[in-house]
C-alpha cells in the first residue's frame, strides 16, 4: 500500500524470513560465520538460542543458503517427532528406503550411507528448529546420531536451534550426556538501540529506498523501547509506522507514527488480568516533582525477552560440578510511548564501575580505555557474567583467571540486563571468529567447562554504553 509513497521495490518489513534482508549486524554476521566454521570442521553439536522474534529462522535460512554445495542439508521442522520417526525422516531426506525396523539396524543403515556420501567428500548437517520442544527421548536419539563417524571424523553435524527453555532444559541432570556433545553455544541477543537504527535503515534499503533515512532518531527510540530489541516486533512496528506515514502524507517517520503503530500491536496490548495502568495523583506529582513526566510500566509475567544473558555456564560465576539450573524470574518492561522518550538514564546512561574488588577496578578502567580504541571488528571471549551484587564471586573469578591467563588481556566491562547492573569478563582480542573459536578451545579445562563464546568488540562496546 504505501511502496510507491515511499520509492520501495517491495515490503521491508515483513515477518516472514527472506534471506535478501539478513541483517549481519549486532553479532548475527559473525554468528553465520561461526556456524559455517563449525559445520564445515567436524566441530559436532551445535547450539544456536534465542527469544521468540529474535531471527532464529531467518538464521538457519541462511545458514542453508551459505553452506557449500558439497554438504546437504536436512530441515527438521516438527519438534515432536518421536525417536524413531526423526531416524526415518532424516533417512527420508537422504533418500533412503527405511522400513520401520529395529533402531540399531536403521541406524546401521544411515551410517552406512554417510560413509559412502564421507567417501565421495559430502558431508551432511541435520539443522533441528524448535528444538525446545523435543520430547527427551528425542534428544536422547540424536546424542547418539553424533556418535557416527569414521575413524577421525564426524560423518553428521547437528545444529538445534531453540528458545531459552532449550539451555535450560540441558542443564538438567537427565541432559547432562547431550550438553557435554555441545561443542559450541551462540545465544541471539536483543538488538540495542543502535543496532536497530541500522536494522531498520538496511531493510529499508534493501527494499529499494534510496532517500535519507526515514525514521527518526526519537521515532527509533521508542521502538527500541517498546519492542525490547526483538526483531520481528521491530519489523510489526516499522511496518505499522510506515503506513501511518503514508495515511497521514508525509514521508518522515516520527513519534507520533509509532505511537500509533504502538497502540495497533498487540504484544503491546497484552495485559494479565490483574495488571492496569495506574496514574495517581501521589505518582503524577511525584513525576512532576522529579522534573519530567509521568511514565507507566506495563509487566508482563514472561520471562524476558530483552536479555542479552550468555549462554551455558558462563552466565553464572559458580563451580562448574555439580551441574546447576538457576532460573530467575524476569519480567518484561514495556515501556509507554511516552515514557520511551523522556527517560533522562537512556541520554545520560554511562559505564558504572564495579564498586569494589582491587582487580576487578582495575581491569574495567583498562577495559574503558581499550574500548575507546579498539577496532570494532576484533572478537574477544566471553568468559563470565556476574550480576554487582556478587562483586566477590567476580573477584575470585578474576584472580584465578589471572594466573591462568594473560592478565593483561581479561577485560571487565559494564552491561545492564533487565535494568539490573552485570558486568562481563572478556578475553583477548581475535581477528576473526574462526580465530576466536580456536582460542576458545585451546582454553584450561576449567575455563572449558563455562562454554565460552566469542563477541565481537563493537558489541562489546555498544553494551557498556547502555
Amino acid at each position: 500500500m504505501y511502496l510507491d509513497h515511499f520509492g520501495l521495490k517491495e515490503a521491508p518489513f515483513r515477518i516472514t524470513p527472506h534471506t535478501d534482508f539478513f541483517f549481519q549486524g549486532a553479532n548475527r554476521g559473525a554468528t553465520l560465520d561461526a556456524l559455517l566454521y563449525a559445520i564445515t570442521n567436524d566441530e559436532g553439536i551445535v547450539k544456536v538460542s534465542g527469544e521468540v522474534g529474535s531471527g532464529k529462522t531467518m538464521l538457519c535460512r541462511v545458514l542453508m543458503e551459505r553452506l557449500p554445495a558439497t554438504v546437504e542439508t536436512i530441515y527438521l521442522a516438527n519438534p515432536s517427532l518421536s525417536r524413531d520417526e526423526i531416524l526415518l525422516a532424516i533417512g527420508d531426506e537422504l533418500k533412503l528406503d527405511l522400513e520401520k525396523d529395529r533402531t540399531t539396524r536403521v541406524l546401521r543403515a544411515l551410517q552406512e550411507h554417510l560413509l559412502r556420501l564421507f567417501g565421495e567428500g559430502r558431508r551432511v548437517v541435520v539443522l533441528i528448529d524448535e528444538a525446545h520442544a523435543m520430547p527427551d527421548e528425542t534428544l536422547e536419539e540424536i546424542r547418539l546420531l553424533s556418535n557416527l563417524e569414521s575413524n577421525r571424523h564426524k560423518l553428521l553435524q547437528i545444529v538445534l536451534f531453540g528458545q531459552p527453555e532449550l539451555d535450560e532444559h540441558l542443564d538438567t541432570a537427565g541432559m547432562r550426556q547431550l550438553k557435554e556433545r555441545v561443542t559450541h553455544s551462540f545465544r541471539l541477543e536483543p538488538l540495542v538501540r543502535s543496532d536497530i537504527e541500522n536494522y531498520v535503515d538496511f531493510r529499508m534499503r534493501a527494499a529499494g529506498y534510496r532517500g535519507p533515512r526515514v525514521f527518526t532518531r526519537d521515532a527509533i527510540k521508542l521502538i527500541a523501547g517498546v519492542s525490547q530489541g526483538l526483531t520481528r516486533r521491530v519489523n510489526i512496528l516499522a511496518d505499522k509506522a510506515l503506513l501511518a506515514a503514508f495515511a497521514g502524507g508525509t514521508h518522515a517517520v516520527t513519534v507520533s507514527e509509532v505511537r500509533r503503530a504502538v497502540r495497533d500491536s498487540e504484544f503491546y496490548r497484552m495485559r494479565s488480568g490483574t495488571q492496569k495502568i495506574r496514574i495517581g495523583a501521589a505518582a503524577l506529582a511525584a513525576g512532576l516533582a522529579l522534573g519530567w513526566g509521568t511514565h507507566v510500566l506495563l509487566s508482563i509475567g514472561a520471562p524476558s525477552s530483552a536479555v542479552p544473558v550468555s549462554t551455558g555456564k558462563a552466565a553464572q560465576l559458580v563451580s562448574p560440578a555439580p551441574p546447576k539450573s538457576v532460573t530467575r524470574p524476569q519480567t518484561i518492561a514495556i515501556v509507554s510511548p511516552e515514557a520511551a522518550i523522556v527517560s533522562p538514564e537512556a541520554a545520560s546512561s554511562r559505564p558504572l564501575a564495579p564498586s569494589q574488588g582491587k582487580i576487578a577496578q582495575e581491569r574495567f578502567r583498562a577495559t574503558q580505555e581499550w574500548l575507546r580504541g579498539a577496532p570494532g571488528d576484533r572478537y574477544a571471549i566471553q568468559l563470565a557474567t556476574v550480576d554487582s551484587g556478587e562483586l566477590a564471586q567476580l573477584e575470585e573469578f578474576l584472580r584465578k583467571a589471572s594466573a591462568a591467563l594473560q592478565a593483561s588481556a581479561l577485560f571487565v566491562y559494564s552491561v545492564k540486563i533487565d535494568g539490573r547492573q552485570h558486568y562481563r569478563v572478556a578475553f583477548g582480542s581475535y581477528a576473526s571468529t574462526a580465530e576466536a573459536l580456536e582460542a576458545i578451545n585451546r582454553l584450561p579445562r576449567w575455563l572449558s567447562s563455562y562454554h565460552p563464546y566469542y563477541r565481537s568488540v563493537e558489541r562489546m562496546r555498544s553494551q557498556n554504553r547502555q
